[in-house]
């Protein structure tokens, strides 16, 4: 065991001796800060709202004519009830909206565009790690230590989920220290709603953003282990990038195609966006939370046994 750990550390290393690693890393403080100054200069500054309570009311009147004219669309009608319940809610326990952007705005903002980064930096250090071993021949040092291949492999992909939690822990530190700068530190007492089966909830902004990035991150998750695959399948980092990033960036599209069709349900990036659930809009009024866990760890499974399989059964070549 503390061999393996070791492993990991030596991995750990190699990660952030790369200036590749360095650039990423600045990269997404970089486009985090260039993201703030672009809110801050373009937004108005927010005007004092006396009468909020009487617009929200008046606004909930709209919606609810709205409601009737809609027809069947499910999507739309959801949307609508719970713009109503929220509003609702504010009224009730007198919460004032906030009239124009704050801190947790700002992190919660932050969060959905740049954990796709997150997963395409994680995917180039993966498939990097993996296949660079067999391009310059440091496998072969690597195995004269009393380890076994399945060792190393699960070093390399630890080491690249903990350079994805890392990366994931600079986003909410850094987004959090810029919305305050810019927006104030007094919107971190703001209430957070959630809508859930009718009902609203005040929860903490924390929870509410560490949840974002765990539905998100399940998407990140299967991408790095599919570019893990193809890493030990063709032993070529750069094929490797290549196509788990056209596979990440492409599957909305696939799902969208295919999304005529009942099977759709079982293909592997219709389950990859967990967000559809919190948002109550799923890809199919038959999929559930609990499905989409089930046929991720299916694939999950299947793809991690194949890498697996590539990467201890092959030949190393002198």
């Amino acid at each position: 065991m503390t061999e393996f750990f070791r492993l990991i550390q030596n991995e750990n290393m190699k990660i952030y001796r790369r200036q590749s690693a360095k650039v990423m890393l600045i990269l997404l403080l970089g486009l985090i800060l260039a993201a703030g100054l672009i809110v801050k200069t373009s937004q108005p500054a927010p005007k004092e709202n006396t009468h909020w309570k009487q617009e929200l009311v008046q606004q909930n009147q709209v919606l609810e004519k709205q409601q009737t004219q809609v027809g069947g669309n499910r999507q739309a009608i959801n949307q609508i009830k719970k713009t109503i319940a929220l509003n609702q809610y504010r009224i009730d326990h007198n919460l004032k909206p906030s009239g124009g952007e704050t801190l947790w705005g700002f992190v919660s903002g932050a969060a959905g565009n740049t954990v796709l980064l997150i997963s395409i930096f994680t995917i180039i250090v993966v498939a990097g790690s993996i296949a660079s071993e067999f391009d310059t021949g440091t496998i072969k040092l690597l195995l004269i230590r009393p380890v076994y291949r399945t060792e190393i492999l699960l070093a390399k992909y630890l080491s690249s989920l903990l350079f994805a939690v890392l990366c994931l822990v600079l986003l909410f530190l850094f987004s959090w220290l810029i919305g305050g700068l810019f927006f104030g530190f007094d919107g971190a007492a703001e209430a957070h709603l959630s809508y859930t089966s009718g009902v609203v909830h005040q929860t903490s902004w924390t929870l509410a953003v560490w949840k974002d990035y765990l539905l998100n991150g399940v998407s990140l998750f299967m991408m790095v282990t599919v570019a893990g695959l193809i890493a030990a399948a063709f032993r070529n980092g750069g094929l490797a990038i290549g196509l788990s990033i056209f596979m990440m960036m492409g599957s909305s599209i696939i799902v969208t195609l295919l999304s005529g069709y009942s099977w759709v349900k079982y293909v592997l990036f219709a389950n990859l966006d967990l967000t559809q659930y919190a948002s109550g809009t799923p890809l199919r009024s038959d999929m559930t939370l609990g499905f989409s866990l089930v046929v991720l760890a299916v694939y999950y499974v299947v793809i991690a046994l194949a890498g697996w399989l590539f990467y201890t059964r092959r030949d190393i070549k002198a």
